[in-house]
């Protein structure tokens, strides 16, 4: 029988650390106890919060609804010539689905490495990094539809993903939870080195003819280097999305700022790495009550101790003013706010 706590405490079931409280908790091992739960209509009427690892999200007050924590395991593969489907359970921790892959020598996701996370979350926020975005691995996802408690296969068309942004996030957010996720691999290897210090990092090894195995330790090495552990000082990883601006605006940017680190998208327009601008305006490593920005990657806010998620969100709205004034350019927050 599928057990509903009350009056939870969620700072260990999230990064950031944040202590605040869910009204009701409900634990989800089998795709069936979702049938169960929303079959009480009032589950389906109440506020909701999907929960996978918590690293992509700030507490700012308690949660007066159902907070949902999907936990279903399990990694699969079938292998079809050089093409390899791998398929994972919703509540599986993203870095171990990666190294399941690269252990395997399935070939994709190497550039994916150490991104916080569950598998369930991965197309919601279509993760990315270092020149990769799951978009470029993703198949298809099974999904629960709340209002019919009914299943759904999405492809990776319907999902409609943008740069941190999908179909879940826009017009059906809210709507769907979902339970497994099938990412479409290779056997054979296509290495993606040209984003941040990859190539960089693979010389000072000494390694000139990579395997997916040596790119997967170096990105986590690089990561590592410029991201704390949430174990030992809570946050949520990149807080900020890269900006993309239009050329036109770029071109003024960078007569004042010749040193702006951007980087080309593929319609025309340039990223920017807010990394950069935050850093600029001078925010790097700062520390201000609870909060502050992490020493090496001032992308990054931190939770020093006992920060509340109103005092984080309270800073990141300081940076965000800060680096509209200085360079016109607008940050948006990468985390999903909750409260």
């Amino acid at each position: 029988m599928l057990q509903i706590q009350e009056n939870v405490s969620l700072k260990n079931f999230n990064t950031f650390g944040i202590d605040a409280n869910a009204k009701y908790f409900a634990e989800i091992s089998r795709e069936d106890e979702l049938v169960e739960l929303f079959a009480d209509e009032q589950w389906k009427q109440m506020p909701r919060l999907i929960l996978g690892g918590g690293s992509n999200m700030l507490m700012v007050a308690d949660f007066d609804g159902l907070v949902v924590r999907l936990n279903i395991r399990g990694i699969e593969h079938h292998i079809n010539h050089d093409e390899v489907h791998v398929e994972a359970g919703a509540g599986e921790v993203w870095n171990d689905l990666v190294n399941y892959s690269v252990n395997h020598g399935f070939a994709g996701m190497e550039n994916l490495s150490l991104i916080p996370g569950s598998v369930g979350a991965s197309p919601i926020q279509n993760i990315g990094a270092y020149g990769v975005e799951l978009k470029d691995v993703f198949e298809s996802c099974r999904a629960f539809e709340i209002a019919t408690s009914t299943f759904r296969t999405f492809t990776n068309a319907e999902c409609k993903f943008g740069y941190r942004e999908s179909v879940f996030k826009s017009e059906l957010a809210g709507q769907y939870i979902i339970v497994s996720v099938k990412y479409k691999l290779s056997a054979i290897p296509q290495l993606n080195l040209k984003y941040g210090a990859i190539e960089e990092e693979l010389q000072n090894r000494g390694i000139t003819q990579p395997t997916i195995k040596d790119v997967s330790q170096v990105v986590s090495y690089i990561r590592v280097s410029k991201l704390p552990d949430p174990s030992t000082i809570g946050n949520a990883g990149s807080f900020f999305k890269n900006p993309v601006i239009p050329i036109e605006q770029f071109t003024a940017l960078q007569q004042k700022y010749p040193t702006v680190v951007n980087y080309p998208t593929s319609d025309g327009n340039i990223k920017l790495a807010a990394g950069w601008l935050i850093e600029q305006c001078g925010w790097k490593g700062k520390t201000v009550g609870q909060t502050g920005t992490w020493k090496n990657q001032a992308l990054v806010l931190v939770n020093h101790g006992n920060a509340t998620g109103k005092e984080v969100y309270t800073l990141s709205s300081q940076i965000i003013d800060s680096v509209y004034t200085k360079f016109g350019v607008i940050l948006q927050r990468e985390v999903n706010v909750i409260g």
